[in-house]
């Protein structure tokens, strides 16, 4: 198959293109490079830099392609509420050039990747996916409005549109900017170089992480699984964990002891997420493989930056 993705210099989007071509699939990448790595693509993913604005662009690169998977994003929450007009811009006004470009060139499905963070703070647990959306930062905004584009686009013009609502996914080479880092490669990073941590709020907040193979092997399933047109999946690994049980796991990986603070004057975000994987399972027949425990050992033994830490970390106590 001839696939197009956007955001493929990402986290995801590099992991997901990497499978893609030792599958033997023809694999075309865009990305702005605004935060990812050209690097972290295998040499057989036909790269382009540039933006998911650009329709001429998405034209030429849209042109014999079976199924695009758009990435495509700005990701960070605190960013977002910061600077929510830029998140607009990119996140929903990027969604619906595409849609349009994929009528134009006449392709068929899109699997289009939102977030669990759609669904905010909501009592019930785990989250199902007719919960009502409760978005909490403009980024959540901006995600379920690009949800709602993509399936009202895809509907009229007859395009077949795939939602996955991936967790707090993570794993080998995610992204770790100097500020507004994702949790678990910035505790790692910590853990290794310092001997505190710092929580937000009380660390009694959950959230369901995911490692990022398991996510790979639904998006792999959403572009050719039959009779889930319009449909929206939650993806993630089904398990609430406390950031300050992440923070023991951790510790307890490394072999290290540090010291969790809390800072009660940090927003923590929402109070409680778990993904209800019971639709992904049956449409899907997605089940996740990766504990926590082992897909933090994993990040550990693949990732490079944390290797060498690690090492150095080894040394100093010898």
């Amino acid at each position: 198959m001839n696939f197009l993705i956007t955001g493929a210099a990402g986290f995801l989007g590099s992991n997901l293109a990497n499978y893609l071509v030792r599958e033997g699939h023809q694999v075309r990448g865009l990305d702005d490079l605004s935060a990812g790595d050209p690097q972290a693509l295998s040499p057989h993913v036909l790269f382009t830099r540039g933006d998911v604005n650009d329709r001429p662009k998405l034209w030429t690169l849209l042109q014999e392609v079976d199924c695009v998977y758009h990435l495509a994003a700005r990701v960070s929450v605190p960013e977002s509420v910061l600077y929510p007009r830029e998140y607009n811009a990119v996140n929903v006004g990027g969604t619906v050039s595409l849609m349009e470009a994929m009528r134009d060139v006449g392709v068929r499905r899109v699997v289009f990747i939102s977030s669990g963070a759609v669904y905010g703070d909501r009592g019930e647990q785990p989250l199902k996916e007719d919960a009502r959306p409760n978005p909490r930062s403009p980024y959540a905004v901006s995600k379920l409005a690009a949800e709602y584009y993509v399936r009202t686009i895809g509907d009229l013009w007859g395009i077949e549109t795939v939602i996955l609502r991936v967790f707090n996914a993570y794993g080998p080479g995610q992204h770790l900017p100097p500020s507004h880092a994702p949790v678990i490669p910035h505790y790692l990073r910590q853990a290794l170089r310092s001997s505190t941590l710092v929580m937000h709020g009380d660390g009694s907040q959950t959230r369901d992480y995911v490692y990022v193979d398991d996510v790979v092997s639904a998006m792999i399933s959403a572009a050719t699984a039959p009779g889930i047109n319009q449909m929206v999946l939650n993806i993630g690994s089904g398990v609430e964990t406390s950031v300050r049980d992440l923070v023991r796991l951790i510790m307890e990986v490394l072999g290290v002891k540090v010291e969790a603070i809390a800072n009660p004057r940090s927003d923590p975000g929402v109070s409680r997420m778990r993904a209800d994987l019971t639709l992904a399972s049956e449409r899907l027949g997605y089940q996740p493989h990766f504990t926590l425990e082992e897909g933090l050992r994993l990040t550990l033994e693949r990732d490079p930056r944390f290797k060498k830490d690690l090492a150095v970390r080894q040394q100093n106590l010898a």
